[in-house]
């Protein structure tokens, strides 16, 4: 995967409209006396370029039919993985840009202009990542935040349920320590990404005391795609945006 930063110096082809953003921007300094900076700086403004550029040559031309036929954008993810658009805030010693927040907000804004949906299947899988960053060690840094910054791969993150959403309290899957292994009986859904996604984040319950604060009563998991027992569950179809995959997990 190239360098955003250079590859975003690549300017609109003559034709494609410029597409209006609302977003003043934001300061890589140090903040004003009287608040944060919304000014973008020009390494912002480059990636928003190459977002903007993006968005118009391969999403707004190929949106409807994705909608159309609820098919997986991988050839538009595989070309965002290429520009360094997607996978970007994975932390340098895997491999990745370790890009900020404001700064995948700006490439968010710019892609979503152009569909929803398409916006959702490429940076979605930033959700299924954070975990691993924030709590996973060394190891599985390197290994699974490493493998997406090898290959043009996504991760999804597996905590809705039939009966819990909002209330993860309500999670009913479970794990068990048998030996060295863990074992995990339970369901996902409405799980984004879930059909296609090389790994998951999962969420599940280890204590078995149901009065147990949720504080203690959960542990998350990385569970590959590949591994027993795990089924990808039918195509859940929603009335928009239908490109953006969500399936079951059991």
């Amino acid at each position: 995967m190239a360098s955003l930063v250079k590859l975003a110096k690549a300017t609109l082809r003559p034709g494609i409209r410029a597409i209006s953003t609302s977003l003043p921007a934001a300061s890589s300094g140090a903040p004003p006396a009287n608040g944060y900076s919304f000014e973008l700086n020009d390494e912002q403004k480059e990636i928003q370029s190459l977002a903007r550029k993006f968005t118009a040559e391969e999403i707004i031309p190929k949106a409807a039919e994705y909608d159309k036929t609820m098919e997986y954008p991988w050839p538009i993810v595989k070309k965002a993985w290429e520009l360094g658009l997607i996978n970007n805030h994975i932390p340098e010693h895997c491999g990745g840009q370790g890009m900020g927040v404001f700064d995948q907000c700006v490439i968010a804004e710019e892609i979503a202009y152009g569909c929803s949906g398409v916006m959702a299947s490429m940076l979605i899988t930033n959700i299924g990542q954070t975990p691993v960053i924030i709590a996973g060690n060394k190891e599985q840094q390197k290994k699974y935040l490493g493998r997406l910054i090898e290959e043009p791969l996504v991760a999804a993150y597996c905590v809705t349920e039939p009966g819990a959403g909002s209330d993860v309290n309500g999670v009913k899957t479970r794990a068990e320590k048998k030996g060295d292994e863990w074992i995990l009986n339970g369901q996902k859904m409405w799980i984004t990404n879930g059909g296609v996604a090389n790994w998951y984040f999962l969420l599940a319950r280890t204590n078995p005391d149901p009065k147990a604060p949720a504080s203690k009563a959960f542990t998350g998991f990385i569970v590959e795609r590949e591994f027993p027992g795990v089924t990808p569950g039918r195509k859940v179809r929603h009335l928009f945006p239908k490109n953006q995959i969500k399936s079951n997990k059991y």
